[in-house]
């Protein structure tokens, strides 16, 4: 294997290792795997800790596939770009740094899909923010843009290994979302219109 390949992929999982969500709450005294879900996410932040906390959670999770996307696409090309986003989103999901227990990964890859198709990246954006107000659940907009994905970069001109990387990191995020699936399934996930305290929080993402 190219040295610089390998180069980008270890280093795009690293830093998809660094848990914001982790990182923030210990900046508020409180460990983030206590909270709520003990999902290490923005929206169990914003639920618990408030969106005060919750944006730079948020902002830094999308950066980490912005920077690795970028690295892969400057480096070598848009191939290794989506290879190196799906590696910071395994990162994300399987953090080195706090114990493999990481988030489920939407944020990471909206990053690198940003840099690698941007229409593609705000076309899905667009239809997120319409299902999240439309149906007040955030866990649907999330999975219905990442089952998009890969067929919209299809659309969107990209094609062979960056469509298998593309669908490597959707099927990776559908599967850290199988708990909100379960609860879609009852009829007991969490709506955006309910209030974002603690009392609250126990069925967020």
């Amino acid at each position: 294997m190219d040295w610089t390949v390998a180069a980008v992929v270890a280093a795009s999982y690293l830093i998809g290792s660094i848990d914001f969500a982790v990182l923030v709450a210990r900046m508020k005294g409180v460990d983030i795997y206590d909270l709520g879900s003990g999902n290490p996410g923005t929206a169990n932040v914003a639920r618990n800790l408030g969106w005060g906390a919750a944006a730079p959670v948020l902002v830094g999770d999308f950066l980490k596939g912005v920077v690795a996307a970028a690295m892969g696409l400057f480096l070598v090309d848009s191939t290794l770009g989506f290879a190196a986003g799906l590696a910071a989103v395994v990162g994300h999901c399987f953090p080195l740094w706090h114990r493999f227990r990481g988030g489920k990964g939407v944020a990471t890859g909206g990053g690198a899909i940003l840099v690698l198709a941007p229409m593609v990246a705000l076309v899905l954006m667009v239809i997120w923010s319409v299902l999240a107000r439309v149906a007040r659940v955030s866990s649907i907009a999330s999975l219905t843009v990442v089952v998009l994905s890969v067929p919209a970069l299809a659309v969107g001109g990209h094609s062979g290994w960056s469509l298998v990387w593309a669908g490597l990191m959707s099927v990776l995020i559908v599967v850290r979302h199988r708990t909100n699936i379960a609860r879609l399934v009852s009829g007991d996930e969490h709506r955006l219109s309910d209030s974002d305290g603690a009392a609250s929080a126990r069925h967020t993402e």
